[in-house]
């Protein structure tokens, strides 16, 4: 029997906790059908992350795999097309166990709509629940990269501008959806559902204000 790079117990753990949070992050409509996908570090090397097509309000334990930090392959199963964008920051960063990443209503609208390349988040109370943030007097700074096909050039490019400028916590893809990253899978969900929350409200604002 060939012995697994990473503990077959943490990655039974990873992988309940990834169907679960799916599925619940499907019922808020933030990730529709097969679209998004999710992942947590297993190890310094390796890191479990949805297989590719699978539906999100389905998902289960099985629909789940390992990655090395190259994006390749370490269990059965094809990754998610976009694993890169995930290892990057488990490559970045070695403080972050846990990657989010969803395809809303409001996500897609606002980085269409809008042709700016940030969007920016500021005086909300909702702020707080964002890792390291202790006040409603905050400003967060999204940026929006391009959509695109190639992974491995949007992977380099986002860590190019992590690089030049420490972006924190997320980003946008336009017309595609948002990427957020914590130290752990309860603290990444609680702070997708905060940023989700507020794009939406965003969105809300900006069209009752006819921007």
């Amino acid at each position: 029997m060939i012995e697994r790079p990473y503990s077959t117990a943490v990655y039974r753990d990873a992988a309940h906790a990834l169907a679960t949070i799916g599925q619940r992050i499907y019922q808020h409509g933030w990730s529709p059908a097969t679209s998004s996908n999710y992942s947590v570090r297993l190890n310094a090397s390796h890191a479990a992350i949805t297989r590719s097509g699978k539906d999100k309000g389905l998902l289960q334990e099985t629909d789940i795999m390992a990655v090395d930090m190259n994006g390749q392959a370490a269990s059965d199963g094809k990754p998610s097309a976009e694993t890169l964008l995930h290892t990057q920051l488990y490559r970045r960063h070695d403080t972050v166990g846990a990657v989010l990443h969803t395809h809303s209503h409001a996500s897609t609208v606002l980085t269409m709509h809008w042709p700016a390349n940030s969007i920016t988040l500021e005086g909300y109370e909702l702020l707080k629940a964002l890792e390291g943030f202790t006040t409603h007097d905050s400003r967060l700074v999204i940026p929006v990269f391009d959509n695109t096909q190639d992974i491995a050039a949007l992977a380099d490019q986002v860590d190019a501008a992590m690089a030049d400028d420490g972006i924190s916590h997320a980003y946008l893809i336009r017309g595609h959806g948002l990427y957020t990253w914590a130290s752990d899978l309860p603290t990444c969900y609680r702070q997708l559902e905060a940023l989700e929350t507020l794009l939406a409200i965003e969105l809300d604002r900006r069209r009752l204000q006819g921007v």
